[in-house]
């Protein structure tokens, strides 16, 4: 068939399915109606709720008619009643970071996220604790910690997947191979079945309907045999149901049959889970080995040492920036051991280091880390592979599908080899890495399911596969579930035979087939509702180059996978997502804004394109903090997207008052510098007009206006005498921009002051009145502006260009864009990268270009904020080093201060803004002690801390100034709270 006759033929299909779909809509109004009516917790059938789970982590999407948010038991039975009514199917979700699909649904989410999140006891005694479905594992830890105690199995999402969540899958992560997968850890379930019956599951089945226990027993009792030999036998079988678990010699556990079932059985309300004692101490030994098949043959000898965890992972899968941190060889296994008291778990650590470096051993090199910082650092790599993983080293995209096959330890490295030989006969490319202990391996695959012919690749490689892995006697999940990836192909491991026992024991739970239809029994086919199929085959006109997505701007939303990292809590480390560590909910994190851009391109859920309201209401609270571009695994730029979809959204139309009253500051400030106003408003600033302005401006009214100086920075320069700075001194290009050049002069003068002391003399870029990064019209979406903003500004800096001079910029914001955004905007302009490559810190300057100088002493403790762009594009190493040579001690806060340029002072937005600042900043900066240094190179930083603490704080370059004058203590009286 050719291409257009094949694409018709989509269309079609495409146009019959909607259709479908809007008459189904009609008839599941009077169900929305009722459910709204029965469930207290909420129900929402809006567009952009729905369009926020179409999606899990895996290649799957499809469209719920319904999102209900249970607030308690009697609301997961409410709600049943009521889709049992209209015949509507059930998918119960937790934090959606399901890899295989089955977290996704075409009837009604039940999103436990929302309310059923506490840890309702824990008793110490018995070892138990009592949970919501919808709590995430780390509040569980933590409430676990306060007893010496912890849940053992600890998925990489363990930071926001759900304990529900884990409960479907049957989860294990990196501690598995010490206490076992989420099913040997598990005492019982509370659960409701689709027909409203209520089930108590533990060992024996007391609390369990005669109906079911009666027709469970003789199912299993009919096929004893079959059971008893028809599952492989290894640490991570997580296919299929554990019908084996209700064996007369398993003591009938009901609770660890239900395990893993995905949804399909019964919706969980509660459960009481197991506890383990936490180790006294850790101690991380990472082993390098030759190659990944010597790793994963070694993982099983390393059992007998008693090891908490062993992970591997290969050199292809570590990025260069991190690989200092490990030692020799080119894969690696982590190997975490514990103990009483660190000199014991160093003891053992030690056992197994010898062992594993030993003359019959493999292992090259190893590298022991006992401190808990240093062991978060590697962790970190290890944890963020299933991100880390969905780009291969060239920047192509990688999948999911084959996400966690498990094989016997034994197997691993045979099994490994045999997987490398079948991608390579597929031309297919992916990196390996996992639970090697457990014979488990993740892996990302560079599959294309855009196009039919990588479709069909995408099937006869999975078909393939599943055979290989059934031939090492393996599991098609070890981890993750089968949902809709893997449950076709089942038979393969199992045999149509005990498949057809998993179908007879769905249809005992579900005879309505209303539990999450199309997962594990009778599924949809592997390459059936596959999230690209609705995206724009061809890349759409668009500003920004996105050079890492091939020009490409639904292949950059793509880079989302839905691992979730950006729903991570308050007081993470980090700086993402802030406005969703603030509000809690989805449409405010990263995944959340992108799953929302998706459905855009889709057109199907948010039909109005770039004109959608729903995605303007998710991205309005988004603070171009750019802490995505660093801090999510696949580097997704949400600030970048936000601008972007501003652009389109408002062409041609009026904009929101405050993108003329902050968008354009520039040229306003340009305009009072040039008048020599400041005095007169500043005078204004204090008087009632100031609150007409403000609502005039679309400016937060509880924000003070802040105050102008009387001089910008470069009318101070001129007047200052000839040969204030370096004489002789190498020429260094000093950015005028708009915030130092208007709002904080003292930091400009201070730089020069301290460049000249380090032998460099800070010259103005020519026309530098007239130059400008642009930040403010991006950050509001005005990128014509930008652009032609940006090509002035590069006409006017060709000589500095030419001459190679370095040029310093005092505002973290300013020099990201001049980093990140002038190239992108301008892609085909040369000049724009080699501007980009010009820009440094004032601390990379010092560094780079004045090595021997020494900075002067200022030994004092510090506070503040390293500010989210230097975080996410510049990087704070050079400061941190310059710090430390000055007697500047302790650490800065991470996070973002909520100001965020324009985004703190736009109507609306205060409440927010002031939540991001009480998230670290403002804690941190009330328990410095007395005579602590407040630092803050960003002025928005400079000015939260300002306007909601009245704290004074300072650039470093003013710092060092001021110690440079020897003028300290005057300076010392003004540090600290005002």
């Amino acid at each position: 068939m050719g291409d257009t006759a094949r694409d018709a033929q989509t269309q079609a299909r495409a146009a019959l399915t909607t259709a479908e779909r809007a008459a189904e809509w009609e008839r599941t109004r009077s169900a929305v109606r009722a459910l709204r009516a029965a469930v207290r917790g909420g129900a929402a059938d809006d567009a952009a709720s729905r369009a926020l789970v179409t999606m899990d982590a895996s290649n799957y999407r499809r469209v719920p008619v319904a999102v209900v948010a249970p607030r308690d038991a009697e609301d997961v039975a409410a709600a049943l009643a009521v889709c049992r009514e209209h015949g509507l199917p059930v998918v119960p979700r937790g934090g959606g970071t399901s890899i295989a699909g089955q977290a996704t649904g075409t009837g009604v989410v039940l999103d436990f996220t929302r309310h059923m999140t506490a840890v309702e006891s824990v008793d110490p005694a018995t070892r138990t604790a009592v949970v919501q479905p919808g709590v995430v594992l780390d509040d569980l830890c933590r409430a676990a910690g306060a007893h010496g105690l912890t849940f053992g199995p600890d998925p990489s999402t363990h930071s926001r997947c759900t304990l529900g969540g884990m409960i479907g899958n049957n989860s294990c992560g990196s501690h598995s191979v010490a206490w076992g997968t989420t099913a040997d850890n598990v005492e019982a379930l509370d659960v409701l079945t689709y027909g409203g019956e209520r089930a108590r599951l533990a060992p024996g089945g007391d609390g369990v309907p005669e109906r079911l226990r009666a027709g469970a027993r003789a199912l299993v009792d009919g096929e004893l045999a079959l059971l008893r030999t028809g599952f492989p036998e290894l640490p991570r079988r997580i296919s299929g149901y554990a019908l084996d678990a209700l064996l007369p010699e398993h003591g009938r556990d009901w609770a660890r049959a239900f395990i893993g079932s995905e949804g399909t059985l019964g919706v969980l309300t509660s459960a009481t889970v197991k506890l383990v004692e936490r180790p006294g101490a850790r101690v991380l030994a990472v082993l390098g080995y030759p190659d990944e098949s010597a790793a994963a043959e070694a993982a099983v000898t390393l059992l007998p040492y008693g090891p908490l965890t062993v992970e591997g992972m290969a050199s292809d899968l570590v990025p260069e920036a991190q690989r200092a941190l490990l030692p020799r060889g080119g894969a690696w296994l982590f190997t975490e051991v514990g103990g009483a008291d660190t000199a014991g778990a160093r003891a053992a650590a030690e056992r197994l280091c010898r062992a594993a470096t030993g003359d019959a051993a493999t292992a090259v090199d190893h590298v022991l880390v006992t401190d808990p910082a240093g062991q978060r650092a590697l962790w970190r790599v290890r944890e963020d592979a299933s991100g880390t993983a969905t780009r291969m080293p060239d920047g192509s995209e990688a999948w999911p599908g084959w996400e966690d096959c498990a094989v016997p330890p034994e197997r691993l490295g045979a099994y490994l080899r045999d997987f490398r030989a079948l991608l390579a006969e597929h031309g297919l490319r992916g990196l390996p890495y996992g639970h090697f202990g457990d014979g488990c391996v993740h892996v990302r695959i560079d599959f294309d399911l855009v196009h039919e012919a990588g479709i069909a690749r995408f099937r006869r490689f999975s078909t393939e596969l599943a055979a290989l892995v059934a031939a090492h006697g393996g599991s098609l999940s070890g981890e993750h579930g089968d949902g809709q990836a893997r449950a076709e192909l089942l038979p393969r491991m199992y045999g149509p035979e005990l498949v057809e026992l998993f179908a007879r024991f769905k249809d005992l739970w579900d005879p309505d087939g209303g539990l999450n239809p199309g997962m594990l029994v009778r599924p949809h086919r592997l390459d059936e509702n596959l999230r690209f199929a609705p995206l724009p085959r061809e890349p759409l006109p668009v500003v920004y180059g996105y050079p890492g997505d091939g020009g490409d701007f639904p292949a950059a939303v793509r880079r989302c996978v839905g691992v979730a990292k950006c729903r991570n809590p308050a007081g993470s480390p980090g700086v993402m997502c802030p406005s969703y560590r603030a509000t809690g909910e989805e449409k405010h994190s990263t995944r959340g804004r992108a799953r929302l851009l998706h459905e855009m391109l889709a057109g199907e859920v948010i039909t109005d394109g770039w004109r959608s309201a729903e995605v303007l209401d998710a991205l309005d609270l988004c603070l171009s903090c750019k802490g995505c571009r660093r801090d999510c695994p696949v580097e997704v730029d949400m600030a970048t997207y936000k601008a972007e979809f501003l652009h389109h959204h408002y062409a041609g139309r009026r904009r929101p008052m405050a993108h003329y009253s902050m968008g354009l500051l520039p040229l306003w400030l340009r305009a009072v510098s040039a008048t020599r106003t400041a005095p007169l408003l500043n005078l204004l600033a204090r008087t009632p007009l100031a609150a007409v302005a403000k609502r005039l401006g679309g400016i937060a009214p509880e924000r003070e206006i802040p105050p102008l100086p009387r001089a910008p920075f470069l009318r101070r320069r001129r007047r200052e005498p000839r040969g204030n700075g370096a004489r002789g001194g190498r020429k260094v290009v000093l950015w005028p921009d708009t915030f130092t050049n208007h709002l904080s002069p003292e930091a400009g003068t201070a730089a020069v002051r301290v460049l000249a002391d380090a032998g460099l003399a800070a010259v103005p870029p020519p026309g530098a009145g007239r130059v400008c990064c642009g930040l403010t019209w991006i950050s509001t979406g005005q990128l014509d502006g930008a652009r032609r903003m940006l090509r002035r500004t590069l006409d006017r800096l060709e000589p500095v260009l030419d001459a190679g001079l370095p040029v310093v910029v005092l505002e973290p914001p300013c020099a990201a864009a001049l980093r990140t955004d002038v190239p992108e905007l301008l892609p085909d302009d040369p000049r724009a990268r080699r501007l980009a490559a010009a820009v440094r810190t004032f601390a990379q300057t010092l560094e780079e270009y004045a090595p021997d100088w020494t900075p002067p002493r200022v030994d004092r403790p510090v506070a503040g904020q390293t500010h989210c762009h230097q975080h996410a594009v510049l990087g704070d190493a050079a400061e941190r080093r310059l710090r430390e040579r000055a007697g500047l001690t302790g650490a800065l806060s991470d996070g973002c201060c909520g100001l965020a340029g324009n985004f703190g002072f736009e109507k609306g937005h205060y409440e927010v803004s002031a939540a991001c600042a009480e998230e670290k900043l403002l804690p941190a900066v009330r328990a410095a002690a007395p005579g602590t240094v407040l630092l803050a190179d960003g002025y928005s930083c400079r000015t939260q801390l300002a306007q909601l603490g009245g704290y004074r704080a300072r650039h470093l370059a003013e710092v060092l100034a001021e110690a440079l004058a020897d003028d300290g203590a005057e300076g010392r009286a003004a540090d600290g709270r005002g």
